[in-house]
């Protein structure tokens, strides 16, 4: 095994291991792909953002990123205030039982409105920035001269986790053909976003 293919395959288990836990991401990547609505557009804008912050880690901006006093805790809590909302929407729709499985996209969210949520949701997560860009950038360090083939095996496994989960969450969609397995979706997916939130918020 070559020095590049050690590094990417290194890069690829640190990559899957840390993006494998079910959060706000996930979550909504695995709705969008149970409804059919514009799965290959968030799955590339999910794999895309990951992509670029790992190798703004790699290139060296966790150091800058950590110097920015100001940073944190804008992150920390706009987060939280967005994952709070989205939370209790999901709450909402849980408890009302008006969730319904669309076999085919339709038109209840519009393509921009999709790519605006899975982009609140990615970029509005400072557990992103640690995991992407501090953590994969420093272990980054330990393959010199195979930075690139480090980064690219992390990103590799984004892409190949969020495709996985967009367009495999329809071997579940008989599953969600009954409001019940919608309404406890929804009630985890709530769950999860409070979960994240009341953290971001309480570890400040």
């Amino acid at each position: 095994m070559t020095a590049s293919t050690s590094a990417a395959l290194a890069g690829f288990l640190l990559g899957l291991s840390l993006i494998v836990a079910i959060g706000a991401q996930n979550a909504f990547v695995l709705r969008q792909g149970l409804q059919g609505r514009h799965v290959l557009a968030v799955c590339l804008t999910c794999a895309g953002s990951d992509a670029l912050l790992i190798g703004a880690g790699v290139g060296g901006f966790s150091t800058m990123i950590a110097s920015i006093d100001w940073l944190d805790p804008l992150l920390r809590y706009g987060g939280a205030a967005f994952l709070a909302f989205y939370g209790l929407r999901s709450l909402r729709s849980a408890a009302s039982g008006n969730s319904a499985l669309a076999v085919r996209g339709d038109a209840e969210q519009s393509l921009v409105a999709a790519l605006l949520t899975c982009l609140a949701l990615t970029w509005l997560n400072p557990h992103v920035y640690l995991d992407t860009v501090v953590l994969i950038g420093s272990i980054s360090r330990h393959y010199p001269g195979e930075e690139t083939a480090f980064a690219a095996g992390a990103a590799g496994a984004s892409f190949l986790f969020f495709f996985s989960l967009g367009y495999g969450a329809r071997v579940l969609r008989p599953i969600f053909a009954r409001r019940t397995a919608w309404r406890i979706l929804d009630g985890l997916i709530a769950l999860v976003m409070g979960s994240i939130a009341f953290n971001l918020v309480s570890n400040g």
